[in-house]
């Protein structure tokens, strides 16, 4: 038994030792924005109204199989992702069967992700709409080729766009919504084995009475596309390399391909959803090109660049002056980007290869208004 000094020294510890603990994890949870395990890239430069002194992407998951996509935050508070797997490279245990395709969703707070749905549909882009629904672009490969829309609150999901003249999609890729309600996405085809049902590779918008309409039929291969804050412009990223299918291609049949066309065009969006004819605002040939990407408040353009030679995440002004780039590598090259909500507004999430990334910028994402 302790007594006298003895025990007013053991209190005394042990009030420290608590006082300590809770010290610790209160840091711990201030300090999740910028937590996460750092990659080894190189650090970001530009426009310090967009990057904070020593700020750096962070991993905040790897456990993809070969390709994720489309981060978006929800009104749950959760981090929303896809991971495209590509049946050729994924299997399941055993290398028996061929996975699914996953959406994830991360806990900022926890800094825990767990499975959200699987099987997917192919699940490419997301986006939340002003009522807090998920929208999924589901694309090829044993994918829905649709549009789904889902409740986060029963779980319950409808098709939004399934066919298009009779026909299925070729490989709905991202989507993007303006404040009237209407949703537009892309449709490309990079890989699977389905026939192409399209005459073009377009641009579609999906009204609120459920009609669908192709608004661009002339953008080569479109991929990211993301509406302004001044719902004034319709921003689509070009990423047209020869090819319906690389992954039925050699390495060497895909090196005697030229690029056809590796922009982002900016185009004069209309009060009733059309579209003006676009301008090429950013050119990336003779290296890959843009996918995804998202805007700031200020309109500024945060577009995920395949290019090899210099990956990462790259910040336009509206007229595609360069602002800022933020860096991955040749092995984990970027596919999208989304901006977190509230008090997350200021970070940005990035999918690059197989895992999900986090950077706390100076700039804040645009959000729909919520109903």
């Amino acid at each position: 038994m302790l007594t006298g000094n003895r025990l007013r020294v053991v209190l005394v510890l042990l009030v420290l030792c608590l006082t300590g603990a809770s010290a610790s994890a209160l840091a711990k949870e201030g300090d999740h924005k910028d937590s996460g395990e750092d990659p080894g890239f190189p650090a970001p430069q530009g426009d310090e109204d967009i990057l904070p002194k020593d700020a750096k992407l962070q991993r905040v998951f790897d456990g993809g199989c070969f390709l994720t996509e489309g981060p978006a935050a929800g009104p749950d508070g959760y981090v929303y992702f896809t991971d495209i797997t590509f049946t050729d490279k994924c299997k399941a245990e055993h290398s028996k069967y061929l996975q699914a395709g996953v959406i994830y969703r991360y806990d900022p707070d926890s800094g825990k992700t767990e499975v959200y749905r699987s099987p997917s549909g192919m699940a490419n882009g997301l986006k939340f709409d002003a009522e807090g629904d998920l929208l999924v672009a589901e694309g090829a490969d044993f994918g829905g080729r649709r549009v789904t829309k889902t409740d986060l609150e029963t779980g319950k999901s409808v098709i939004i766009a399934g066919l298009y003249e009779g026909r299925p999609f070729d490989s709905p890729n991202d989507i993007t919504i303006d404040e009237k309600g209407r949703i537009y996405f892309t449709d490309p085809r990079y890989n699977g084995y389905e026939p192409l049902d399209q005459p073009v590779q377009g641009v579609y918008r999906i009204d609120p009475d459920g009609s669908i309409h192709r608004i661009i039929s002339n953008a080569g291969k479109p991929n990211g596309v993301v509406v302004s804050p001044d719902q004034k412009t319709l921003y689509v990223g070009v990423n047209d390399q020869g090819v319906e299918d690389e992954e039925r291609l050699s390495q060497e049949e895909l090196d005697k391909i030229k690029n056809l066309a590796q922009a982002v065009y900016a185009y004069d969006l209309n009060e009733n959803g059309t579209v003006d004819r676009g301008h090429k605002i950013v050119d990336y040939l003779p290296e890959a090109g843009p996918d995804g990407m998202d805007v700031d408040k200020e309109g500024n353009l945060y577009v995920a660049v395949r290019d090899e030679t210099a990956p990462g995440i790259y910040v336009y002004s509206p007229e595609g002056k360069q602002l800022a780039r933020i860096p991955t590598d040749e092995k984990n090259l970027p596919t999208n980007v989304g901006f977190g909500r509230g008090d997350d507004s200021d970070v940005l999430y990035v999918t690059a290869g197989k895992s999900l990334y986090r950077i706390t910028l100076n700039s804040e994402g645009y959000q729909l208004p919520t109903d």
